[in-house]
This record gives C-alpha cells, structure tokens and sequence, in this order.
C-alpha cells in the first residue's frame, strides 16, 4: 500500500472535500501562497512513497464510526507512538531552498543530522558534517534549521485533546487511501505552550493519523523557527517495524520578503533509517 504526497493539498483532494469549512481552510492557505509568489506554484516534489510492511494483517475496514470513538481510538495510538520513537535512532536531512524569478533553484542549504543517545539514556542530534549552503538571501542561524526538527511530532496525544475542538469533517480518499478528515483549533492560546492549528487525515481501517497539514500556534500568532519564514507544514508519516507511524517526511513553501523582491523559499524534512536502539545497560550492583 502506497502514499503519494501531492504539491501540498492536491486539487482532487480539495474537490472531493464537501464541507465548506476545510475548503475555506485550505483555499486560504494556498491563496495566501499564491499572493506572495508571483512567479506562480513551485514544482511538486520529487516522488514520496510510504508503505506499510508486507506481511502484516490488513482489519477489514471498521463500518461509520461516532467521531468521538474515532479520535479516542487514534489519539491512544499517539500515545504509543510518542513514548515509541525516543527507542528509536534515526537519520534527518534538512534542506531549505531559493528559487529565482523564472522558478529555478537559485540556493541550496543542506544539513544532515544523526539521532544517538547519551549514557544517561538521553536523546539527542547530533551534526554528520558541516552545513553546505548556497543560498544568496536568506539569512538564518544553523540553528534555526535544527529548530525545524523540534516541532512535536504527535499534537494529539490524549492529556493534550481537553485542549482542542476537533471537528470531523468528511471521509475521502487521498493517495488511494480511505481517510477520515478532522478539523484541529486550538480552544485557548498563550505564551509558552504552542498547540497545533490544522487538519488531520485518519486511516479509516487502522484509525491512526497518517497526514498532517497546519502550524503551530501562541497568543502571538504563528512559531516560526528564528529567521525562516516557514510555518504551514504538510507531514506524512511512515509505517516503522508494521506497528508505529513515524513522521518521515515534511514540506512548507513560502516567501522571504527583501526591500525590493519577494523569494520563494521551500523546506524538506526528511527521517529515514529507524533502527531501534541497542538496549541500555544497567550497571551490576556494586559489591558490599
């Protein structure tokens, strides 16, 4: 079974939506992008595939289910998969490019880091190499671009849903997939604990999130990360081991403003490599 990401929403999908509210939301999103860009779109990105592990038994899809049983059902599986993948070491590439008046690439950063743990059990990333960047107008900390790895990867765990209204919307299929579709607005805003503003697309026969595409939110506004202009994120998970969803890929578009032009800019995030941690060893106790 396989996902293919579209050029953010893809116009099918948006088509197939019925309810004005997720169409409004989308249509926003991608108006405001439109405005600010006017050398038009960028290209899609190269092809993305997630699949699910061969061998795994597929349920038969569960009949209409009460909304709330289904974000019930899918908020405990981000349970599972948030205290899941610090077991896990893993390989992210970060790559932030420009593209000139006529659409062509124009600058390049990239930067590649590798997730070890510590001793003490601790995870944490670490750099592979020195960031190579050919970029000639946007101005960032490095970072700034590790920061686009600390988003949380799980907004809807289940000590976090008191703290949204989350709204289902309608079914679709996106990618060949039969998805259940959920409005996501944080309920109060303030300072110190950004909350995820967006829209989730659910598997109707596993009940667990496999897209996300919205920003993270204060009483300020959106976070951005330092100097990027980046805040609208479409992420797309990956089956790890047949158990847990992973995000492995995430994408945003915008411009980055300067006296006299306006740059299209883009970011990708990708994880790859999930491989499971060797097992922490415990110290023999010491002798008396």
């Amino acid at each position: 079974m396989q996902r293919n990401p579209t050029n953010f929403i893809s116009l099918k999908a948006i088509k197939s939506v019925s309810l004005a509210v997720l169409a409004g939301f989308l249509c926003t999103a991608l108006r405001a992008t439109a405005q600010e860009n006017p050398s038009g779109p960028l290209a899609p990105p190269a092809e993305h595939k997630i699949e699910r592990v061969i061998g795994i038994a597929q349920p038969e899809a569960p009949p209409s289910l009460p909304p709330a049983q289904i974000i019930s059902t899918f908020s405990k599986k981000e349970d599972l998969y948030q205290a899941e993948r610090p077991l896990y070491s893993y390989r992210r590439t970060v790559r932030i490019q420009e593209f000139g008046p006529d659409g062509k690439l124009a600058g390049e950063y990239n930067a590649t880091y590798q997730a070890v743990r510590s001793s003490s059990g601790q995870l944490y990333e670490k750099g592979l190499a020195a960031p190579q960047s050919s970029l000639q107008y946007l101005q960032f900390e490095p970072d700034d671009a590790h920061y686009l790895g600390s988003v949380p990867a799980f907004p809807l765990t289940t000590d976090q849903l008191a703290k949204y209204n989350v709204k289902f919307l309608s079914s679709e299929k996106v990618d060949e997939i039969d998805c259940y579709i959920f409005e996501v607005h944080p309920k109060t805003l303030d300072r110190k604990h950004p909350l995820f503003d967006g829209i989730l697309w659910v598997d109707e026969k596993y009940l667990e999130v496999v897209k996300t595409y919205g920003k993270w939110v204060t009483d300020l506004g959106p976070m951005r990360p330092g100097g990027l202009p980046f805040n609208m994120f479409e992420t797309y998970r990956e089956n790890v081991e047949g158990k847990y969803w992973f995000p492995n890929y995430s994408r945003s578009e915008d411009v980055y403003k300067l006296k006299d032009r306006e740059v299209p800019v883009r970011v990708t995030i990708k994880w790859s490599d999930f491989k499971l941690f060797p097992p922490t060893e415990v110290p023999p106790p010491a002798k008396p």
